[in-house]
């Protein structure tokens, strides 16, 4: 119990108060007609005006409306429990002069509202709608917004008048060009130096008629560099191969600069949490960086340095391509993506495996009416125990076992989140002890107070059972969550090329900017560790606070497995590793 009112603590805390204040007018409203009906009940002139008063839940949410969601209607389903509570209050007034009738929909209704209501005090969005100022004073709010309400404000140290002052000219040479793409490069630029994977930018106008220069040229390569300090030429097209690069070819300069001196310094911030991961993904940004011509110094066949000129206009999207390929994500299908989560299969006769994209159960296929509405997932939450979740993993863990597993490889590599109560859930299979996952917390004056423990409870089920972890930098949130649970255990070995994203905290704050063409996503709610200190996130220095426990390295022939041959070797990777540990321990 004492989880419990620490969760719903936790979500009180969380979400928007003013939003709260609506919903509870909504409400008391609702109450004081009930109250009238009873006292004017056949007084057939007062049951007229009584009539019309159960218009006023329905104006109030017309007023919130048009304060509220007015400029962005897409705005309006956060709000939609709410805005039901108001129409379900209009269901009494047929039977208003009906006895028997009355009390049967007053019933009716005030049994819906009832589920209503708490669940939209619980989820109160943190939404701001400032779609109908200029691009200058939207995001003069959003600073704002920000200051106020970003829950990692004083973790990474974000000074935010300062970076409103960096970047508001761009956002006035935007409004004074009137260009969306302009304003949307400000924003992008703003929100990286937050260095937080759960604050992300979603646009809505016409990309095709603005240019950007934080948009890729596509020169026809990509480039990645190597355990060695090389760099190589990966995703190449033929016209770059009749230059003489082709994939593996060793690049020395870019546009005159040694490779990883340009990749510090010509790249622009992408954001990302982790520098190590940043520091890789930076050269393949340089890929993409320069004008209509870049320079491009390379070892040719003899080992000598060549220099030539590529031409900005491939057909070949290499930079993306580059990307997909160290991410090694199949589909870019959101839907077919997540239906592959909780999937299993034998790689051989002895070696299992578990997929894990998202943790949360909704798009199971046998899922029930709460579950696939995700009802489970947030009982579960709040009571911090996933029993569900522990039931599903330990019959497909079992099942692997009846067809000959001796070791396992769990693929978190992209996972993109949910509910950390079913990362604790697998782990607890894995382990026979007893020990602190996450505690959901409080910041009030920047100070950060955990009010709900949700633990590991060890069944020791699978816990001699030998595990990889594999993850990457697509690996965010509660995926995040899940790497940190399972590397802490003796028999789970966490691995990959890139760390985890580092981000575990809970996503709710939600910017409409000038026109409704930029949205703002930022956390809200506090997820801390045992010592009171955000779960997993990177601190200024932007050092990951879960490492990977084994590096993939990434050399020449492990590139060109991945990036030439499009192979799965960090997978493999795995198998073999996990196999030659089981025949050493032979």
């Amino acid at each position: 119990m004492k989880t419990v009112i620490g969760s719903v603590r936790h979500l009180l805390a969380t979400g928007n108060k003013i939003q709260m204040l609506w919903g509870g007018g909504v409400l008391l409203t609702i109450i004081a007609l009930a109250v009238l009906h009873h006292l004017w009940k056949g007084d057939r002139k007062k049951i007229r005006i009584w009539r019309l008063l159960c218009l006023c839940p329905l104006i109030i949410c017309i007023c919130h409306f048009l304060i509220y969601v007015m400029g962005f209607f897409n705005a309006w389903g956060m709000f939609i429990t709410m805005y039901a509570m108001a129409v379900l209050a209009l269901i009494p007034i047929p039977f208003a002069n009906r006895r028997i009738g009355y009390r049967i929909a007053a019933s009716v209704t005030g049994i819906l509202i009832a589920l209503c209501f708490p669940f939209y005090i619980l989820n109160a969005p943190n939404f701001f709608n400032y779609s109908r100022q200029s691009y200058t004073d939207s995001f003069r709010s959003l600073v704002k917004t920000m200051d106020k309400t970003y829950i990692l404000k004083e973790w990474k140290e974000i000074d935010f008048k300062e970076l409103e002052a960096k970047y508001m000219p761009l956002v006035e040479e935007a409004e004074k060009a009137n260009d969306p793409r302009k304003y949307t490069d400000a924003v992008i630029l703003f929100c990286n130096e937050l260095h937080d994977g759960h604050v992300w930018i979603n646009t809505s106008f016409d990309k095709e008629n603005y240019s950007s220069p934080l948009e890729p040229k596509k020169y026809g390569m990509a480039m990645i560099p190597l355990e060695n300090g090389e760099v190589i030429a990966v995703c190449t097209d033929e016209e770059v191969n009749k230059l003489g690069i082709e994939d593996g070819t060793v690049i020395t300069k870019w546009n005159g600069k040694p490779v990883l001196k340009a990749a510090e310094e010509d790249v622009i911030d992408g954001g990302l949490p982790v520098k190590a991961n940043a520091d890789i993904i930076s050269v393949i940004d340089l890929s993409g960086v320069g004008g209509e011509t870049v320079d491009v110094t390379f070892k040719d066949k003899s080992g000598k340095e060549k220099t030539v000129t590529l031409s900005a206009g491939s057909e070949k999207d290499s930079v993306n391509e580059a990307f997909e390929l160290l991410a090694h994500r199949e589909t870019d299908d959101y839907e077919e993506f997540l239906n592959q989560n909780f999937s299993t299969r034998m790689l051989d006769d002895k070696c299992g495996y578990l997929q894990l994209t998202a943790e949360e159960t909704t798009a199971l296929n046998d899922a029930s009416f709460f579950t696939s509405f995700g009802f489970t997932d947030m009982f579960s939450y709040v009571r911090g125990d996933h029993k569900f979740a522990r039931d599903l993993f330990r019959e497909k863990l079992s099942d692997l076992k009846a067809q000959g597993m001796e070791y396992l490889v769990i693929d978190l590599r992209n996972n993109m989140g949910g509910f950390d109560e079913i990362g604790c859930a697998l782990t607890d299979l894995l382990t026979d002890e007893d020990w602190y996952g996450q505690g959901l917390g409080i910041r009030k004056n920047g100070k950060y107070t955990c009010v709900s423990d949700h633990g590991i409870h060890g069944t020791g089920e699978f816990a001699d059972l030998e595990v990889i972890a594999l993850t990457n930098f697509n690996c965010a949130s509660a995926g995040d969550g899940t790497s940190l649970y399972l590397s802490r255990l003796p028999n789970v070995t966490l691995a990959g090329i890139t760390d985890p994203e580092g981000c575990n905290q809970e996503t709710g704050g939600v910017c409409v900017l000038s026109g409704g063409q930029i949205t703002v996503c930022f956390p809200t709610g506090l997820i801390l560790d045992e010592n009171c200190v955000p779960n997993v996130d990177t601190k200024a220095d932007r050092i990951s606070r879960n490492p990977l426990e084994v590096r993939i390295p990434l050399d020449k022939e492990t590139a060109m497995k991945i990036f030439h041959d499009k192979e799965d070797y960090e997978l493999q990777w795995a198998v073999d590793r996990l196999e030659n540990k089981s025949e050493n321990d032979k």
